[in-house]
């Protein structure tokens, strides 16, 4: 049957559009958050943890309804939307200089905080002190607070990774279909940020090595399933990827610039260079290859 629309993976052709309308005419008091998770439930768009993919299913039926193929009810909650999107709020930590060497820093302590009342942190840190400020992950993801004697020194975000990213998916070697349905054992690296006052040679590459011994049990518990790969982009207009060399990541080439979803062949953003580090040896065979 002719396919109507792909998003993230899954193909909607025209039965799926005859039956998601009439899953929504069925439910003519039902929010969009609540039809996206019954209709999760209806078609088995489960995480390997058993929760709905509600996210992914609304965008898809958000898309839907604006291509003029379904009719979703109106939006609902509008304020909350509104805050949802609100930027993280300003937090204050000790900004003395912190300068010394790794064996003086002491024990490092990197502690996964999302959904604990440290997550807050983490948010303003990045949004106040990185560059690229904050922005919600989207799809799985965690976030860690880097600690030296209870002082915060840095923090590390990673979330689900891009789709289709052709230097990683050479590199790996996979079919398409093979990395639709493997893509969920890859982590994408979005922030790293060393607080600024901090000033620790080789602190940043003791921390990519020591969190490669921890993301993958750390996702296994709260997502049920492990990573077994890891990627990141640097900006080489502002670093030179040293600490990730350092910690052996593999460098694979630079980005085209055209982002997810880009409507034309031309870059409509800054290149970047790709680092990937796997987390086992044998990878590929773990990604399906």
């Amino acid at each position: 049957m002719d396919t109507v629309l792909s998003y993230r993976g899954r193909s909607v052709n025209r039965a799926d559009v005859a039956f998601i309308s009439e899953f929504v005419a069925a439910r003519p008091r039902a929010s969009r958050r609540a039809i996206s998770i019954e209709l999760c439930h209806a078609w088995q768009w489960l995480q390997p943890n058993g929760a709905p993919r509600d996210m992914v299913c609304r965008g898809l039926l958000l898309a839907l309804h604006r291509q003029g193929h379904i009719a979703l009810p109106e939006a609902r909650n509008k304020k909350h939307v509104a805050w949802f999107r609100r930027r993280p709020a300003a937090v204050e930590v000790c900004a003395d200089p912190l300068v010394a060497s790794l064996k003086q820093l002491g024990p490092v302590e990197i502690r996964q905080v999302r959904r604990t009342p440290d997550e807050a942190l983490v948010n303003g840190l990045i949004e106040k002190h990185h560059y690229m400020g904050y922005k919600s992950p989207v799809g799985e993801h965690l976030k860690y607070l880097v600690s030296a004697n209870s002082r915060p020194i840095g923090c590390f975000i990673w979330s689900s990774s891009a789709l289709r990213l052709s230097l990683r998916d050479e590199f790996i070697g996979w079919s398409d279909g093979v990395r639709r349905e493997n893509l969920h054992l890859i982590a994408y690296q979005t922030r790293f940020l060393i607080l600024p006052w901090v000033r620790v040679p080789h602190l940043a590459s003791h921390l990519l090595s020591r969190m490669s011994r921890q993301l993958s049990a750390d996702w296994q518990r709260v997502y049920a399933h492990p990573i077994h790969f890891t990627q990141t982009f640097v900006d080489p207009e502002r670093y030179k990827g040293t600490c990730y060399k350092a910690a052996n990541w593999t460098y694979l080439g630079i980005t085209a610039g055209r982002g997810n979803n880009a409507p034309t062949m031309a870059a409509t953003r800054s290149r970047k260079h790709l680092y990937v580090y796997p987390l086992v040896k044998d990878f590929r065979r773990r990604l399906g290859c």
